[in-house]
């Protein structure tokens, strides 16, 4: 069929539409084509030079800042310090010999140095960087800085360290930090990837460790441009981490200091307590360990020397030590038998010296016995048989009930490392842990702390102060987390009769003020603060029929390892109670003579704000005192919140 003329008029009039659109769009895309070749070729030239040479981007991660720790008055106890130091990257270094041997005509690295950087890298990814010299000073670090150019793979970095100004005062509290281990990453499903650093380092024991994940933060990156050698051309983009949070603590830096100081070279612990809040005010375990030396990382030398000492300096007594609490333990007996109406105030049992039951005596301390004694008396002169007698009708099971009602046997929630829970047996304990049966003499044994019962000192600061309050007080050493208050919770009352609370109380007052109390020469003078308390001495060892019938070996014909352990507990004021302590003196012998003058000095120190007065102590002990006290201040740190200085 013909077309007519029209047709192609029509026809030739849609084409060149279609030609023109089509044109259109290819001047269009070509027009753009040629805005971007220029933005790449002008505009972008030096970023395109760049990278034609072989440069490349990586991002790495930025460590957070560590949250800082402080005591109650805002003392800085844990901190962060610069620290100047050199990295090595494997897969930038290319070769590795010939990096090492320039690094060591910079800085000072010895043959164990190189052995170690060579297993370090061996043992990670070529891309993780490793430390190859830590905490140089200044000079050094301006060397391999300068010298960078010629050093592929190598970065100067400055970070930050952890910092320790208290030394040996907060170790066991707050423990310290150290390189990430396999064993850490082990412990984690999912370990944050900041871990992975050169060097990283996370809590290994105590505070540190328990509070990990709230001191850490979080870790930033940044996008850095290094060229073909692995030098740091640019940084191009940074993301700052997120600091971790400071923490307050409830331990007050001066206290603990003379706390510290006042145990001396015992193998020793004390414990100072807030009555009305269960703030632990002074947390000691002697002697101590500089935790510094663990963040640089210790020496074969230095952690055997700490192994070997007999006073086991790593292990922090307050909390991890579980002792037969002697003496100390009677007031649990007295008030489980008052609880169970067995006895009264006045109820009164002979003392001739021991106990006989079946073919076995049971002796009390004193060997001529005390005579007719009743409940204050029993506590104050702490005659044994008293509760030798009223535990067989009271029984194990009341006391053990009572025991646990005080804070004893029980694991008490605290960011510390290895809190022990001690023991405070009954029958069904014994039967489950050794297969055995309870006797009448696993009784008479546990009425006075002996046998199966062990307390910390922890514990046994609780049940002094929940005798002095009657309530449930629980411990706690946070007193704030990031600025914010840890609530503290309203103990409740623990259900005891007052007046059976009260004759305790009184009989406890009797043991530091009575002339014949057990620590009547321990005494606050200070009507104000008139101390109550009860001392505790735990045997060792047992002491043999041949022994005894010669006369009982003294405690310090002894070796030092095989003497009894001198025990005190109290609370003052004995009125208006505000702090309750506790101090062990392991291997110390009586807990009279070595024991309570210590926790008398604590507690006045709390109780004061300062250095206790003179006029605090009898008028006939004050000469030696000021001796003491004297030589004491030679080694107290004046601290402020900058930080601590030595007096």
């Amino acid at each position: 069929m013909r077309r007519t003329a029209r047709d192609t008029e029509e026809s030739a009039r849609r084409i060149t539409r279609r030609a023109l659109f089509m044109g259109g769009a290819m001047g269009a895309m070509f027009a753009v084509l040629g805005v971007r070749m220029r933005y790449l070729s002008v505009e972008q030239a030096d970023e395109f030079r760049l990278l034609a040479e072989e440069n490349r981007i990586a991002i790495r991660l930025i460590p957070p800042e560590r949250g800082k720790l402080f005591d109650r008055n805002g003392v800085l106890i844990a901190g962060n310090e610069q620290n100047y130091r050199v990295t090595l990257t494997r897969e930038d270094a290319g070769d590795v010999d010939l990096v090492l041997a320039r690094l060591t005509k910079l800085i000072p690295l010895t043959p164990e140095d190189i052995e170690r950087i060579r297993r370090d890298l061996d043992r990670n990814s070529a891309f993780v960087p490793i430390i190859v010299a830590d905490r140089l000073d200044w000079e050094d670090f301006s060397k391999v800085a300068m010298n960078a150019p010629s050093l592929p793979g190598v970065t100067p970095e400055v970070g930050l360290s952890r910092h320790y100004p208290l030394i040996e005062d907060f170790s066991h509290v707050l423990g310290y930090v150290g390189p990430v281990s396999e064993r850490d990453l082990e412990e984690r499903p999912n370990p944050d990837p900041v871990l992975r650093l050169p060097e990283f380092q996370i809590g290994k024991i105590g505070v540190e460790r328990w509070m990990e994940e709230t001191l850490r933060g979080s870790a930033g990156n940044k996008r850095i441009e290094v060229n073909h050698v692995g030098r740091v051309m640019r940084e191009l983009e940074r993301t700052d981490g997120t600091p971790g949070q400071d923490v307050q603590l409830t331990l007050d830096a001066q206290v603990q200091n003379f706390v510290q100081a006042r145990l001396g070279e015992e193998s020793a612990a004390c414990i100072v307590m807030d009555v009305e809040n269960g703030d632990i005010i002074a947390c000691a375990s002697s002697p101590g360990f500089d935790p510094n030396l663990f963040v640089r990382g210790i020496s074969q030398t230095d952690y055997s020397a700490l192994m070997e000492d007999d006073h086991r300096p790593l292990a922090n007594k307050t909390v991890q030590g579980a002792y037969p609490p002697g003496s100390t333990f009677k007031m649990v007996t007295a008030l489980a038998a008052l609880e169970e109406g067995i006895i009264t105030a006045d109820s009164s049992y002979n003392c001739p010296g021991y106990l006989e039951f079946g073919d076995r005596r049971f002796h009390c301390w004193k060997r001529g016995g005390h005579g007719r004694v009743d409940l204050a008396r029993s506590l104050a002169e702490s005659c044994d048989v008293y509760y030798y007698e009223i535990a067989q009708k009271v029984g194990i099971d009341k006391i053990a009930e009572m025991g646990k009602r005080l804070g004893l046997g029980i694991r008490h929630d605290l960011p510390m490392s290895a809190i022990t829970e001690g023991i405070m047996p009954n029958r069904a304990w014994k039967q489950e842990r050794w297969g055995q049966d309870w006797r009448i003499g696993d009784t008479i044994n546990a009425s006075i702390g002996q046998g199966y019962v062990l307390a910390s000192p922890l514990q046994l600061t609780v049940m002094t102060a929940r005798i002095a309050t009657g309530r449930a007080i629980s411990p706690r050493i946070v007193r704030a987390i990031a600025g914010q208050p840890v609530e503290v919770p309203q103990a409740e009352s623990l259900g005891l009769d007052p007046d059976g609370l009260r004759k305790i109380r009184e009989g406890m007052y009797e043991v530091m003020n009575a002339q014949r109390g057990t620590a009547f020469s321990s005494r606050i003078a200070d009507e104000t603060m008139t101390f109550a308390g009860k001392t505790g001495t735990s045997q060792v060892r047992n002491i043999t029929a041949a022994e005894r019938a010669r006369g009982v070996i003294s405690n310090d014909q002894l070796p030092w390892n095989r003497r009894d352990h001198a025990l005190f507990v109290g609370y003052a004021p004995y009125e208006n109670p505000r702090y309750a302590v506790t101090v062990v003196v392991e291997h110390g012998g009586g807990g009279s003579a070595a024991a309570a003058p210590i926790a008398r000095d604590a507690i006045l120190r709390a109780l004061h704000g300062d250095i206790p007065p003179l006029t605090a102590y009898p008028a006939n002990q004050r000469g030696r005192i000021e001796t003491d006290l004297n030589a004491l201040r030679e080694k107290l740190r004046e601290t402020g919140p900058s930080g601590p200085s030595r007096a």
